[in-house]
């Protein structure tokens, strides 16, 4: 017998309490457009063999990153990640440890998470970083609403060269809020003119950097210009790996950074889990999302970790809190540390360097192909070009040859305006061989 707890009567009782009469009304809120008017079609139940093969010979279609010459990038990034990384997070105490609802006595977990908060810091460049942010996207909508209640301003005016889910996770965030979204156009050719936008009434300005379209921007003017009109500005850094080449987002004059940490000790593992980065300068602490991990010392001298602040609703007061976020992204982020432990502050420049040099080397190939431009005049490991045919059929062809060559726009901003132009990312793992494949197999195609 299935475990039903409730009777009709009981789920009637709950819907006339809350003032609907059908438990579909619950869903009001959702776009009609993806309501499914059906059951999904799915075959007849199976036993746990028979699914096993089904999805095996699913799975086998796939075309794993590792097993072809790869080019995608669009906000998630393929590195190598030394095998002592994962050797070391698979340790017992790291793999089943639990988010630190009893800090005091999970000392081991506080460590490693003020370590991480302690690298991401000084990567970006700012004063305090947190520890509790699912990815990317979602610390970038946390920190629009950070933004919010900081300056007592409802209007946010987000670059076009932000990545397009992350401005539709910022939308879903203030869908039932009276924020004001000012989103700029596709900012294709360069970094867009966002100065002249910004008042005051605006809360905060969302650029990214290195943008969606790759272009590296020099943001310390718009810092500038935003703080004159009392707003604050965020920078989004989907590639994390640039930082140990470009600017830190706080010597620019940031005031929130924000990224996805997945490029650092985090494999590709088909869109998750990731990591979310977030960091702020120290006089809007309190106003952060999530948790925060300090470092103190007992009553005896010892050095020891704490929960300095958890501003979720679960730790304090409803009314109180900032964001009912907080994820367990320990082992992500411990991973994250591993990595860059290792690297240290030598490696990490180093690879940052070779990433530039791998995607320097394949731009000028790109180029040289009749039909083909590199529309960047800046970029970090990842460019757009524009192709004389559409992106999304010449990488169907790529990929029939073996080879997964860049992310058609398009299939993240739909319209025949983006169908001819192609993002492509050469990190470290790109080597000369497998660039002279792409551009062998591109020039058979074109």
């Amino acid at each position: 017998m299935r475990y039903l707890p409730l009777s009709d009567g009981d789920r009637a009782a709950m819907l006339a309490r809350i003032g609907v009469s059908r438990i579909d009304d619950l869903y009001r809120d959702v776009p009609a457009s993806v309501l499914l008017e059906k059951p999904v079609n799915l075959p007849p139940a199976q036993g746990e063999m028979a699914v096993e093969r089904a999805l095996s010979r699913l799975s086998a279609r796939n075309m794993a990153a590792g097993s072809a010459p790869f080019f995608v990038g669009a906000g998630a990034y393929k590195h190598h990640v030394p095998a002592s990384v994962d050797h070391l997070i698979q340790r017992g105490e790291f793999l089943t440890s639990y988010t630190p609802y009893q800090p005091e006595i999970a000392q081991g977990t506080l460590q490693y998470l003020f370590e991480f908060q302690s690298q991401v810091a000084m990567l970006t460049g700012m004063e305090v970083a947190n520890a509790s942010m699912y990815d990317g996207s979602t610390a970038c909508a946390e920190a629009v609403l950070m933004a919010r209640r900081v300056t007592k301003r409802k209007k946010a005016i987000l670059s076009g060269g932000l990545h397009p889910q992350y401005a539709d996770v910022v939308k879903t965030a203030t869908a039932f809020t009276d924020d004001e979204l000012i989103i700029n156009p596709p900012a294709v050719a360069g970094p867009d003119d966002l100065a002249t936008l910004i008042d005051g009434e605006t809360s905060c300005v969302v650029v990214q950097n290195p943008s969606f379209f790759g272009h590296v921007a020099d943001l310390r003017l718009l810092a500038q210009a935003a703080q004159e009109k009392g707003a604050l500005l965020i920078v989004v850094v989907t590639e994390a790996v640039s930082l140990g080449a470009v600017m830190s987002p706080g010597e620019m004059g940031a005031d929130i950074v924000v990224g996805e940490g997945q490029s650092i000790g985090n494999g590709l593992t088909f869109g998750g889990p990731y990591l979310g980065l977030f960091a702020t300068r120290q006089k809007y602490m309190r106003q952060m999302p999530g948790r925060l991990c300090g470092e103190t010392v007992d009553v005896d001298g010892r050095r020891g970790y704490v929960l300095t602040l958890s501003t979720r609703e679960q730790h304090i007061r409803r009314e109180k809190a900032t964001s009912n976020i907080c994820t367990n992204s320990g082992l992500c982020s411990l991973a994250f540390t591993i990595h860059l432990t290792l690297l240290g502050e030598a490696g990490l420049r180093r690879l940052a360097a070779l990433n530039h040099e791998r995607a320097c080397r394949l731009a000028e190939a790109l180029s040289a192909l009749p039909g083909v431009t590199v529309l960047n005049d800046t970029f970090f490991n990842e460019f757009t070009v524009r192709l004389p045919r559409a992106a999304s059929d010449v990488v169907e062809e790529l990929a029939a040859r073996g080879i997964l060559g860049g992310v058609p726009v398009s299939r993240l901003l739909p319209g025949q305006a983006f169908a001819d132009l192609l993002l492509v990312a050469a990190t470290e793992t790109a080597g000369d061989e497998d660039q002279d494949a792409f551009v062998a197999a591109l020039r058979e195609i074109l």
